[in-house]
C-alpha cells in the first residue's frame, strides 16, 4: 500500500476540519495496541480490505482487518503511526503474511474516523459522530479466518469493527 495515497488522504481530511497544525503518518510495524508510548494516543479500527497470495495468487476480501492508529500531537505538529494486520492464504501450506490492499474509499473513511478522533483526544474537541461505511467489494458474509490472521494470531483481533481506548 502506497504511504504517500495515505499521507495525501490525511492532509485532505486535515484541512476539511480546519486543522491548522502539521500532521504527518507513517507505517510502523512495531505498534502494540493497548499500550502506545507515553504521550501517545490510541485508536483501533476494523476496516474492509483485499488480500492476494504471493504464492498461488488467490484473492480474498475480509472485513474484518485490524488497524491500529498511535497519535500524538507536540505543539504544532501531530504524527501519526499505523499498523495494518495481515493475514494468510488458507489453502497454500507455509504461506506468507499477505498485507492488506485497501480501496482508496476505505482509506478515506478509516482516516476520516481517525481525524475525528484526533480531534477529540488531541484537541479536546466533540467532532460528533461519523457512520461512514466501509465500502465493500464482492463476497464479505463468510466466516472470519481466526487461523489465518495475523491480529488473532497476537490475541488482539476483536469481534467488534472499532474499539476506542
Amino acid at each position: 500500500m502506497d504511504l504517500q495515497e495515505w499521507a495525501s488522504i490525511l492532509q485532505n481530511t486535515i484541512e476539511e476540519h480546519d486543522i491548522e497544525d502539521t500532521w504527518s503518518i507513517e507505517f510502523d510495524n512495531t505498534i502494540i495496541p493497548d499500550h502506545p508510548a507515553r504521550g501517545w494516543q490510541q485508536y483501533i479500527s476494523g476496516a474492509f480490505a483485499r488480500f492476494m497470495c504471493s504464492k498461488c495468487k488467490r484473492t480474498w476480501p475480509s472485513k474484518r482487518v485490524l488497524v491500529v492508529f498511535h497519535m500524538r500531537l507536540l505543539e504544532d505538529k501531530g504524527m501519526v503511526k499505523v499498523k495494518r494486520y495481515r493475514q494468510e492464504c488458507k489453502k497454500c501450506v507455509q504461506s506468507t503474511m499477505e498485507e492488506p490492499h485497501f480501496k482508496t474509499e476505505n482509506i478515506e473513511v478509516l482516516l476520516e474516523k481517525l481525524v475525528v478522533k484526533i480531534l477529540v483526544k488531541c484537541y479536546h474537541k466533540d467532532a460528533g459522530e461519523n457512520n461512514n461505511p466501509f465500502h465493500l467489494e464482492g463476497r464479505s458474509d463468510g466466516p472470519h479466518e481466526a487461523a489465518h490472521c495475523e491480529a488473532c494470531k497476537h490475541g488482539i483481533c476483536r469481534q467488534v469493527t472499532t474499539k476506542e481506548t
